[in-house]
């Protein structure tokens, strides 16, 4: 059960400030209050000056060697004390309250009319100065009182249920006991493993008693929160691309009214410029957690690609000569972290178990002229016209249809830039191509097509297969000719 004592005030009769166990409001150090108590200590007494003459005993009270008046009896000063004590034990229940030894009383035999009291002022001066303090124990931090507890075994768990919300209880207890018997050897790291060396603080924590009001007694789970989340400062965010004021305050635990507070000349309007400097506040814990590990684990190598250049493929065209495939290694690290942060990681051996295989991709560089020269090449692997350019049925044929080649494939009639590849209608899967010298020749009804938009041609080169898609009866090529716009006979060019 927790000690709780009694004590007094300066004479200003300004009482403790309370503690609020809120990680806003950090007490750093506690004053060094002297716990008071009241006890009697007697002084010789006076005695009366005439034989015969009616005298009383009189109190002179004294807070710390200071007087601070004279009462005719302790009553009085003795029920607010119990009154006090009992409106403690009704805030804190179960806890034991005892009084200090610093309010002196020295009795006095006088005349009763030699010395004047005053209980009234002396009462009021104990009542506004009376405060009750405990018996606590204090985390301290390098030397300096952070956290109060109830007791000593009370600051243990929080240190050790601060370790362990970065470790498992396991592994402290291993931790620890290679610290207490440093003889104990650790088998070898498996792979995929990770285990913890050490398990430190930040600072050196001591344990000191301390007198304090009840309410700065914190529980153990409020006490870890304070040691965690410490105060908060204020430091400066860079403002980076697509960053605004409310992503910004979100990103630091505040709301966009706190951010416009802590930045004057700032609005929630404003518009921030990449670079700028705004004011945001972080937590700064007390203590923090450093935890020292060892891992080996399997890593992928990426393979990497290289690039070749081939005089014969067309520029702009690529080939994948060889399938890239990732390699493996193992590799041990030494990992250090800080409540939870990495904040080193350091690789101390690695070994490659599938070496990578780089892909190699083929890079064509010929160029190939997308401008004609004006002579169109026959479409075709050897076939004859079918069908010639003309009505027919009172329908306009718009060009010349070339059946039965020796081979279905369609070629370049000129070198030239395919500006339409794909399904038109009628014309079934359709190529056009414009030789940039104001000609353009249409290629229509190919089973497949073989180049995209955008691509250079060369005079020649294949640009898909003769088929019988769209409004045909029969596997042939339909092919057109314009030039600056309007429709030529292809037999007219065809050489």
């Amino acid at each position: 059960m927790s000690k709780w004592k009694i004590s007094l005030s300066n004479l200003t009769g300004k009482t403790t400030a309370s503690f609020f166990p809120q990680v806003k409001k950090v007490v750093y150090t506690a004053a060094a209050v002297t716990a008071l108590s009241f006890g009697i200590h007697t002084a010789p007494l006076a005695l009366a000056s005439a034989t015969g003459s009616e005298t009383t005993t009189v109190y002179y009270v004294y807070y710390n060697d200071e007087y601070i008046g004279t009462v005719s009896s302790k009553k009085a000063i003795e029920t607010v004390v119990n009154k006090k004590i009992k409106e403690t034990k009704t805030n804190f229940g179960g806890v034991e309250l005892t009084t200090g030894s610093q309010l002196t009383y020295i009795p006095e035999q006088v005349f009763r009319s030699s010395v004047s009291t005053n209980n009234e002022e002396v009462v009021k001066k104990v009542k506004e100065k009376l405060t009750v303090q405990a018996e606590a124990t204090a985390i301290d931090l390098d030397g300096k009182q952070a956290v109060f507890v109830d007791s000593k075994k009370t600051a243990e768990e929080v240190i050790k249920k601060l370790k362990l919300q970065y470790v498992t209880e396991d592994q402290l207890n291993v931790v620890e006991a290679r610290k207490k018997d440093p003889s104990i050897t650790l088998p070898p790291l498996q792979l995929n493993e990770t285990r913890v060396l050490d398990v430190r603080l930040s600072k050196n924590v001591s344990f000191s008693k301390a007198n304090v009001t009840p309410d700065q007694i914190l529980t153990v789970d409020n006490a870890i929160k304070l040691l965690q989340s410490g105060t908060l400062e204020q430091k400066k965010y860079q403002v980076q691309e697509g960053d605004v004021l409310g992503s910004i305050a979100n990103g630091h635990g505040l709301t966009l009214q706190q951010m416009v507070e802590i930045n004057p000349g700032l609005t929630e309007e404003s518009v921030l410029q990449i670079g700028q400097e705004v004011n945001i506040t972080v937590h700064v814990p007390l203590i923090e957690v450093a935890v020292d590990k060892e891992s080996l684990v399997t890593e992928t190598i990426p393979y990497t690609t290289e690039t070749v250049e081939d005089a014969n493929l067309s520029k702009g065209d690529k080939k994948v000569r060889q399938e890239g495939q990732n390699g493996e290694r193992q590799a041990s690290y030494t990992i250090s972290e800080q409540n939870g942060n990495i904040v080193s990681k350091q690789e101390i051996s690695s070994n490659i178990t599938i070496q990578p295989i780089n892909e190699v991709i083929v890079k064509g560089t010929k160029v190939v002229p997308s401008r004609g020269d004006g002579s169109l090449a026959w479409p075709t692997v050897g076939g004859y016209v079918s069908s010639q350019m003309g009505y027919r049925g009172g329908k306009m044929h718009k060009g010349i249809d070339i059946a039965r080649p020796s081979s279905y494939t369609i070629k370049a009639a000129d070198n030239g830039i395919v500006v339409s590849a794909g399904w038109d209608g009628g014309y079934g899967n359709k190529v056009v191509i414009d030789h940039q010298n104001g000609i353009r020749t249409v290629y229509g009804h190919l089973a497949s097509i073989g180049v995209r938009t955008g691509q250079t041609v060369a005079k020649g080169s294949s640009i898909g297969v003769m088929g019988s898609t769209g409004d045909s009866t029969g596997v042939h090529l339909h092919f057109e000719v314009y030039r600056n716009g309007s429709l030529q006979n292809p037999i007219s060019y065809l050489r």
